[in-house]
């Protein structure tokens, strides 16, 4: 089984390209999942692949693309299947 991490994405990160920049640079560091808005504002973000590729997104979404103003990154572990692709909803 892959392992795999939610993390909730909270502050201005909605109409920011925030979930086609995560589609991005997951796919860069070679992870699957999904990065969707939230009715609240937030984006959660759910990704598989190595230990290593999952550390480097999170710390990339504790800042995301320019636009962004992200306040906090929650995390945990799921398990799971891994999809195939790293998709935006």
């Amino acid at each position: 089984m892959t392992p795999g991490r939610r993390y909730r994405v909270r502050g201005r990160v909605q109409g920011v390209w925030f979930r086609e920049s995560t589609r991005q640079r997951a796919a860069r560091l070679g992870l699957c999942g999904h990065a969707v808005n939230l009715t609240d504002g937030s984006v959660e973000v759910e990704a598989w692949g190595e230990q290593m590729a999952l550390a480097q997104l999170e710390v990339w979404l504790h800042e995301g693309p320019r636009l962004a103003r992200v306040a906090s990154v929650s995390a945990t572990d799921i398990e799971g299947q891994a999809p195939g692709d790293f998709t935006t909803g």
